[in-house]
């Protein structure tokens, strides 16, 4: 199983960064390889001037269309996802999430910025055909304690990131189980009458 980890900040180390971070120590330690990127991979001309044949992002379209999943992360800035992450996604082709599983990180400086994911990045994503798009998580800046070293988080984001990450294994094994196609329905009936 693969996962690819995008982050979303203009600045790493960052507290949308710590997430990912948590999330690919727990995903590894489940065996799941994981494919991290950040926005620091890219050349900055590349996104700025369009570039849809830079080696970077051909590589990362490649690794996600071998991926089951992407978790994505983002600070909110002005009541909205990071717009480095949107110079980013407006490269990705229409169909770059089609059959992926996602689920979508949030810091930002108050809780008054909690439902960015929903308005402004979730209708992103579902534009590049997600499969899945999951609740997400957001975190204020008091809830990410360190982000510098290892990460750390209170109580209440630590309780809420494991439930995200359930919930995310979960759907990508749905994914692996998910009902047979019709056409596969229909060869299946053939091959037993």
């Amino acid at each position: 199983m693969r996962v690819v980890t995008l982050a979303g900040s203009p600045r790493y180390p960052s507290r949308s960064s710590a997430l990912l971070e948590y999330a690919r120590e727990r995903l590894t330690a489940l065996d799941v390889e994981v494919c991290h990127w950040h926005l620091h991979n890219f050349v900055p001309e590349d996104l700025l001037y369009g570039r849809f044949d830079s080696p970077a992002l051909q590589t990362l379209l490649e690794q996600l269309t071998e991926a089951d999943g992407l978790i994505i992360a983002t600070p909110v800035y002005k009541a909205s996802f990071s717009g480095a992450l949107k110079t980013l996604l407006d490269l990705f082709p229409e169909r770059a999430l089609e059959g992926k599983v996602v689920l979508p990180f949030a810091t930002g400086g108050t809780i008054a910025h909690m439902l960015a994911v929903d308005y402004a990045l979730k209708p992103v994503l579902s534009a590049l055909k997600a499969q899945e798009i999951l609740h997400g998580v957001f975190a204020d800046d008091s809830q990410v304690v360190d982000y510098q070293h290892k990460p750390h988080f209170t109580a209440n984001l630590q309780t809420r990131l494991d439930g995200a990450l359930e919930t995310f294994w979960q759907a990508l094994h749905r994914r692996d189980t998910q009902v047979p196609t019709i056409g596969a329905h229909i060869a299946n009936v053939a091959r037993a009458s």
